[in-house]
């Protein structure tokens, strides 16, 4: 009877058991939905955002050239194929780089700052902190070094096996593009005509060379002051091959600090680039470079909210892509 009575309960007790475990075995192998997180590298890497920021600080106090320079990086990063700093990778036999396409030859820059702060976060956690996270944090890191905004980054991207050269041909914005392909372009990255203007604002720091801008300034056009034309062209002569490294500030006034004068250059039609002037050349995103020209703090605030979107693009997260030794090749 005893045994009866156990025996009747024993099957029970299985049948619950089994239910149990085949229930997580089943939740076991659920895909988990990998996203970025401000708190990623909180327990693997805790010092690496203020590693980060400390390299970010010397290399910007050594060129101030330099914050700009690296806030275009992270933007010509993840404009290409996402967030994935496929546009640190070199050249190599499975490798067309980036850095050859004609928006990023012998314009882009900062891949020795990126690399020295990549060495500096592999010294204390090897094989943790993506090159593309680095990037998205050195970004902001150099906006705050020259007084701009903060924002709270995401983090948890991976770095691209692959690169993007055909892609950077066409998915770059260039100096001769109008509101239209602009606002196209921005917005085939989710990112609105208000993202577009506020990371436009960038071209408060840094800046250009002469061959980008010489076409405005002899142009002999009417959205252009005629004695910021003038000064710009004592360094920049009217013939091509002439000069055409030659630099001048994207901000006249401040070219060093992150403010928003730039946008005040543009309703005094003394934006440096055609693309510039366009957002205030009689169009749709006249009122908000007008917003902004009043307001440091909206446009700080939208600047930050537009860089924290762009660094939501199309990023590898989960297993996809890997974590590179070095930024400028794959492992």
């Amino acid at each position: 009877m005893g045994l009866a009575a156990g025996s009747s309960r024993w099957p029970s007790c299985v049948s619950h058991a089994f239910i149990l475990v085949a229930g997580l075995l089943i939740l076991s192998n659920m895909p988990c939905e990998a996203q970025l997180s401000s708190s990623f590298y909180d327990n693997t890497c805790p010092s690496a955002l203020s590693t980060i920021r400390t390299a970010i600080r010397t290399a910007v106090s050594r060129e101030r050239r330099m914050a700009a320079s690296l806030i275009r990086l992270h933007f010509h990063d993840c404009f290409v194929q996402g967030c994935d700093a496929s546009i640190l990778l070199d050249d190599s036999p499975t490798i067309q780089s980036e850095k050859n396409a004609p928006n990023n030859n012998n314009s882009v820059r900062g891949f020795e700052v990126i690399d020295n702060v990549k060495s500096q976060v592999e010294n204390i956690c090897p094989g943790v902190v993506s090159c593309a996270d680095i990037l998205a944090v050195a970004a902001r890191d150099a906006s705050v070094a020259v007084g701009g905004p903060t924002w709270t980054l995401k983090l948890g991207r991976r770095d691209s096996t692959t690169s993007g050269l055909s892609q950077a041909a066409t998915n770059l914005p260039t100096f001769r593009d109008g509101l239209d392909r602009l606002t196209s372009l921005f917005s085939s990255k989710g990112l609105s005509t208000r993202d577009m203007v506020a990371l436009s604002g960038s071209h408060t720091i840094g800046q250009a060379r002469c061959v980008t801008f010489r076409d405005r300034i002899y142009g002999n056009g009417t959205n252009i002051d005629a004695g910021f034309a003038s000064t710009r062209r004592r360094r920049c002569p009217a013939d091509n091959g002439n000069g055409d490294d030659n630099l001048a500030p994207l901000d006249l006034v401040t070219p060093n600090s992150f403010d928003n004068n730039y946008f005040k250059n543009l309703i005094q039609r003394k934006g440096l680039l055609q693309s510039d002037q366009v957002l205030f050349n009689g169009g749709s995103t006249d009122s908000i470079v007008t917003e902004y020209s009043k307001s440091p703090s909206t446009f700080s605030s939208d600047f930050s909210s537009a860089m924290v979107k762009m660094g939501d693009i199309e990023p590898l997260i989960g297993s996809a892509g890997e974590i590179r030794k070095f930024c400028n090749v794959i492992n």
